[in-house]
């Protein structure tokens, strides 16, 4: 029978990366597959073939990297394994016919190893986010299937027509559904890019559009009764609140921005940040409104400005992520508390911002300044879901008429 060994290769130059190859042996007859996947000697275990992972959080990216790299290492030796086994079905074969099936097998490669693929992809890049909503995705087809695998000519109209009634009929909204199906879209085109499918337009009977969401903004007197509660008894409820009111006093800055804010970025009263979305350099004046919710916490024992991330020893992603799920349960509960006509998160209070800012006259241009946004488009999309009640004034003027 025939076996596939991972073997490290140091790199010729010191201090550089080595690569990994594949050992395929069949009747004592050795051939090698090589790969692109580089890593440092110290980050391979060679007894156990396996990957691995460095024990310092700040070391988070490299991880991410090296665990994409053990994902498409388990990837091609399921792939190995499979092409081992047909071959050994069919009859007599050599070690060449097994390197070359592996060379030449696009067309066995099923739809879900190729979103693996991606993803693999994706973090080797560092776009975790993104990884992350292919990976959600990628979760939610095989759960329809069953984690049975799919060929791409299997991929038709009838089974993703399929997939959306079982979507719906689980509860989820037409804009959830859609998300999903654009990143299959997506991941499917790509592999017809890549010579793996052939373009059979499997996507034409589903939905993959956006619906207008509902309103997500509250009214500035709603701002003020958060403002004014005295949750004081309550600190998890306090902590919550001053976190929607930090990000809505900074312009409706992101949760995820506020979460890395670093105390140096707080200089002479001014605050400056880059956004993580689009990269983009922001600058706030620090008021005094900001300070009074800073000086309520203990200063926070790592390099950020806010008690978000507080452990040096965690995953820093895991923490903000973590955080973020309980603040925005527990805005909710103040939300009912003051009985809002929405759902109150830390997102509400980036729509408010933008919202208020419009209500009060403010150009389209500046809020697009003050949020971050890369183009007005942008904010007039944003802006455009957020608030009917001009429309709707404009509309009983013209009724009245009749």
């Amino acid at each position: 029978m025939a076996s596939v060994k991972v073997k490290f290769r140091p790199s010729t130059v010191s201090g550089r990366e080595g690569t990994l190859y594949y050992q395929v042996i069949h009747n004592r007859v050795v051939r090698q597959i090589n790969t692109d996947y580089k890593l440092f000697a110290s980050e391979w275990n060679c007894h156990s073939e396996a990957v691995i992972l460095h024990g310092i959080p700040n070391e988070q990216e490299r991880n991410n990297y090296l665990l994409s790299i053990s994902s498409r290492i388990k990837w091609d030796k399921d792939r190995l394994d499979k092409i081992i086994q047909t071959l050994s079905q069919s009859g007599t074969f050599v070690t060449d016919d097994i390197v070359m099936r592996f060379h030449d097998n696009r067309q066995e490669q099923s739809f879900n190893a190729y979103i693996s693929q991606q993803i693999a992809r994706l973090k080797r890049l560092g776009k975790i986010r993104t990884s992350e909503t292919y990976t959600a995705a990628l979760r939610s087809f095989c759960g329809f299937m069953n984690d049975k695998e799919v060929l791409f000519d299997q991929l038709n109209a009838d089974l993703l027509t399929e997939y959306e009634a079982y979507l719906k009929g689980r509860g989820n909204t037409p804009n959830t559904i859609s998300f999903y199906m654009r990143i299959l879209k997506a991941v499917y085109n790509r592999a017809v890019e890549d010579g793996i499918a052939e373009q059979r337009h499997p996507f034409k009977a589903v939905y993959t559009g956006v619906e207008k969401t509902l309103k997500r903004a509250i009214s500035l007197r709603d701002i003020k009764r958060i403002k004014g509660l005295d949750l004081s008894l309550n600190p998890n409820l306090d902590f919550a609140c001053d976190m929607f009111l930090f990000g809505f006093y900074t312009r409706g800055m992101s949760f995820i921005d506020m979460a890395y804010l670093k105390k140096t970025d707080l200089k002479n009263g001014i605050l400056s940040y880059r956004r993580r979305k689009t990269g983009q350099q922001l600058f706030i004046k620090w008021e005094k409104c900001m300070q009074e919710i800073l000086d309520k916490y203990p200063e926070n024992g790592t390099e950020y400005l806010l008690p978000i991330i507080t452990e040096r020893g965690e995953d820093y992603r895991k923490q903000y992520t973590n955080e973020l799920h309980r603040v925005n349960h527990l805005l909710k509960k103040i939300g009912k508390q003051l009985d809002l006509s929405i759902p109150l998160t830390m997102y509400v209070g980036r729509h408010s911002w933008a919202s208020i800012a419009k209500s009060q006259n403010v150009p389209i241009s500046v809020i697009s300044e003050g949020m971050g946004h890369d183009s007005e488009n942008t904010t007039q999309i944003y802006l455009a879901s957020l608030d009917t009640a001009v429309v709707d004034r404009a509309n009983k003027k013209i009724l009245d008429l009749l």
